[in-house]
């Protein structure tokens, strides 16, 4: 092999590393969003990422897969309220970040419908998308996004909403109409809300997205009867008995049926109008009692949207143009550290109060002492905060003229904020740690990790109820989770018969997970879970991969180096032996069985698209099962399609593919070419 080739193997294995940790963080926060509507980084920050992990699928795609999160919308629904199926996927949109990107996007809408596509501009609302079903023009339901395809239902919420007409004022009414908008808290009922949260000693809401998602995700319709939520209607999903030639007619339909829908919108005939429109509100975005972090561009023409068609997660006949992060200064009171689960000793700011973009901000990350000394933060200083629709800042740097005399350099602690242990810094590294194994910060971090939902998933032990089982000696490693009695969790605070019961069940089928998350959850440096699942494949038991040699780890595909030093080091060291041995004495399991062979891929290279409902099988399954087979399933119909499905009531798409010349197949064939099942 030459030195070329091994060089592109290389970069090949290291891209898809870093595609899978980027898959994990992406799920973790966008599950955190929404569906707990409590994000930990800033839409900026993960925009960050998703356009990362575009970037290495697009130069690798070899490395996409169906359910990567450049590949679908949000996350599937919470347990609370019943599930529902949207007719159509409830899509997200791509994002463009400056004037380049958009008119590059403009570029390809003409290179694919020619001259003559219009520009519908609305205010892209920060709010909580949700779905209105009207039958023969009676509200019936109401839904969130939840996954794109599968919501929940909210509709007793949603009819408390003043704005949402119980019936359309519209004669005749068509027989069904699904419009889909943003709910939302005006900016001022915001501020009140969280006044009067503070006042009842309850905890105020980050911001006025989460307060209206908190608001209608409430099981007591009466609760969110009580929040003056509104709502502008911003699209349809599914429409009988009328029909709209375009988006700027629909949006009038809208307001004759008395739907609300914002008045803030315009339609422009060329890319020029639409800068035009994008310069005004940027400048003017808090001209209205709404959140709003950008500008939503549509092609007004429904003819030119069928046509453009959409990838799995967004449409190609729009996009969200993203204002910039906006800045503001606060007083830095205080820098203090963080003894985390591995040792890793992190500074933050502590800011006294600052109102940015609709969030109320106290503290700021500041990473490590490089940092702090790239960026020259000192107690005392004004600083910069910037922010972009998010909940974690970014501290821009200090204001210099605003520094007052003798404000000293901060110094990065020498001892532990925890357990008082001398903090090391290796050579070459940016982090300093806590050596001592013992720290109490270091073990409530690691057992929350260890029983959280990335590690062994039990639920019921969060954070409080961990620092509860360390503080009263109960628990002094992981292992002795899994020795917990009733009359153990009968002594911690707000523990009854039935939560100590779930618990229980919780911790006992924690056993038995499948050894990758085990080996995430041993707290093992630089083993997160896309490289504990490769070392589960590799090696398939965690006895066999502690008797491993450095060199043997080192072998395993997208493993490197560093990470098997730091595999091996961990299983020599006799604490973690020790801590192993609990673990299996206590029947954790240790070995995965063997994986099933994978069926034929009869399908193998070929793409095809799915039109219509089909009789057998959902559209999901349809898709899994193609993919399965090795074919790649496009949401367009093109010249490079190899074949349509076509079942019953096809929509646009079967017209497409008889007017390209692709071949159209029905249910029966598909399952044929499937291999049969």
């Amino acid at each position: 092999m030459s030195a070329r080739s091994t060089s592109e193997e290389r970069r090949r294995a290291e891209a898809k590393l870093r595609v899978e940790e980027l898959r994990e963080q992406l799920n973790y926060h966008s599950y955190r969003y929404h569906v707990l509507d409590d994000p930990e980084i800033s839409d900026a920050e993960y925009d960050e990422l998703m356009n990362e992990l575009r970037e290495l699928e697009e130069r690798f795609p070899e490395l996409v897969t169906p359910d990567s999160p450049t590949q679908r919308v949000g996350m599937a629904p919470a347990d609370l309220f019943a599930p529902v199926q949207h007719r159509t996927p409830m899509l997200s949109l791509d994002n463009a970040f400056s004037l380049e990107e958009l008119e590059a996007w403009a570029a390809r809408v003409e290179r694919a419908v020619g001259e003559g596509a219009r520009y519908s501009c609305e205010l892209k609302i920060d709010g909580v998308a949700v779905a209105l079903t009207y039958e023969d023009g009676v509200l019936t339901k109401g839904a969130t996004r939840g996954d794109g395809r599968v919501g929940e239902d909210i509709t007793a919420n949603v009819r408390t909403v003043k704005a949402i007409p119980r019936r359309l004022a519209i004669e005749p009414p068509p027989a069904y109409l699904e419009v889909r908008g943003e709910v939302y808290l005006p900016v001022k009922a915001f501020e009140g809300l969280n006044e009067e949260l503070l006042e009842a000693g309850q905890r105020p809401f980050a911001n006025p997205r989460n307060a209206a998602a908190g608001s209608l995700r409430q099981k007591d319709p009466r609760v969110s009867a009580g929040r003056p939520l509104a709502m502008w209607v911003h699209s349809f999903g599914w429409a009988e008995g009328v029909r709209f030639d375009s988006h700027s007619g629909f949006l009038d339909w809208c307001r004759a049926a008395r739907l609300p829908v914002a008045p803030t919108g315009e339609v422009e005939e060329d890319l020029a109008g639409v800068e035009r429109y994008l310069r005004h509100w940027e400048e003017h975005r808090h001209s209205v009692d709404w959140e709003i972090d950008g500008v939503v561009v549509k092609v007004d023409q429904v003819a030119f949207q069928d046509e453009l068609g959409a990838t799995s997660h967004a449409p190609r006949w729009a996009i969200a143009y993203k204002f910039p992060p906006e800045e503001r200064t606060a007083l830095l009171r205080k820098i203090d550290v963080h003894t985390g689960r591995t040792g890793k000793v992190t500074p933050f700011a502590v800011l006294e109060p600052v109102f940015v973009g609709g969030v109320t901000i106290t503290y700021a990350t500041l990473h490590n002492e490089d940092e702090v000394a790239r960026k020259d933060v000192r107690e005392g200083d004004t600083v910069i905060v910037r922010r972009a629709g998010d909940v974690i800042p970014e501290i821009v740097g200090p204001v210099l003229s605003k520094r007052k005399k003798g404000a000293r350099r901060w110094r990065f602690p020498k001892a532990c904020p925890s357990c008082g242990t001398e903090l090391v810094r290796a050579e070459g590294e940016a982090d300093w740690r806590c050596p001592n194994t013992g720290c109490p910060s270091r073990n409530v971090e690691w057992l929350y990790s260890f029983a959280s939902r990335g590690g062994l998933d039990i639920e019921g032990l969060g954070y409080v109820t961990g620092m509860a089982l360390l503080d009263r000696g109960i628990v002094k490693d992981p292992a002795d989770i899994f020795a917990l009695t009733t009359e153990d969790l009968a002594q911690l605070p707000g523990f009854a018969e039935k939560s100590i019961s779930n618990l229980l069940a919780a911790i006992e089928a924690a056993k038995d997970r499948p050894i990758w998350r085990l080996l995430t959850a041993l707290n093992i440096r630089h083993v997160g879970a896309h490289v504990a699942q490769v070392l589960a494949r590799a090696f398939g038991s965690v006895d066999v991969l502690a008797e491993a040699s450095v060199e043997q780890i080192d072998d395993v595909p997208e493993i490197g180096p560093e990470i098997a030093r730091s595999v091996h080091e961990w299983f020599q060291d006799p604490v973690n032996r020790a801590l192993l041995g609990k673990l299996r004495d206590a029947g954790v399991r240790m070995a995965d069985e063997p994986p099933r062979e994978r069926g034929p891929r009869t399908l193998d290279g070929e793409t095809i698209v799915l039109t219509g409902s089909l009789a057998t099988m959902s559209r999901e399954e349809a898709t899994a099962a193609a993919q399965a087979a090795g074919a790649r399933v496009a949401s367009s119909v093109s010249k490079k399609t190899d074949f349509v499905v076509a079942g019953e009531s096809p929509g646009s798409k079967l017209a497409r593919a008889e007017q390209l010349g692709v071949e159209v197949i029905d249910e029966e064939e598909f399952v044929r070419r499937l291999g049969g099942g």
